[in-house]
């Protein structure tokens, strides 16, 4: 029954596996956030836990926005579970430097998919994540600046690094 069902579908079925497989790396990813976001909290860094609270939320609204899209399009969107989640760190230039790692995936995983939808012939999907190829862009330039003001403050208290991160969204 299964397969008569999915022969149905609008959408592909090899595309919505990977979206829902994308589903859980943005879920991973807005867990990440999280735990980056507490680490700064509890080390009173409070503009650069604000930053790592507005990406989680971000990621949750790319995996939501995924989600609805298979639903809308006929497939089955799956809730992710969520495995183990990096809590500790040794400093905030180093969560910057994971959250940019993070991002890089994320962005290669967006482009198999925009690959993959493009060798299908599946439009709707290639459309769909145009949107992510463009986040995606403007994600990486993000971390990228954060990244910049260590560089640029080298040695100065993380007070003033910190007081900085507020104003890297807003370039």
């Amino acid at each position: 029954m299964k397969d008569i069902v999915r022969q149905k579908l609008s959408i592909n079925v090899e595309i919505m596996d990977m979206l829902n497989k994308q589903i859980e790396k943005e879920a991973v990813s807005s867990s990440a956030y999280l735990a980056m976001a507490s680490w700064c909290d509890h080390n009173g860094l409070l503009n650069s836990a604000s930053f790592f609270y507005n990406q989680s939320s971000e990621e949750r609204e790319h995996m939501l926005k995924i989600f609805k899209f298979i639903n809308d399009n006929g497939g089955t969107a799956y809730s992710p579970e969520i495995k183990k989640v990096m809590h500790d760190f040794n400093s905030l230039e180093e969560i910057f430097e994971a959250a940019l790692d993070q991002e890089i995936e994320i962005t290669k995983s967006i482009h198999n998919l925009v690959q993959k939808a493009r060798k299908l012939n599946d439009f709707t999907t290639e459309y769909f994540l145009q949107w992510f190829v463009n986040e995606q862009m403007e994600e990486e330039q993000t971390m990228r600046r954060a990244l910049e003001i260590f560089d640029l403050m080298g040695d100065e208290p993380l007070k003033y690094i910190d007081e900085r991160i507020s104003q890297v969204r807003e370039e």
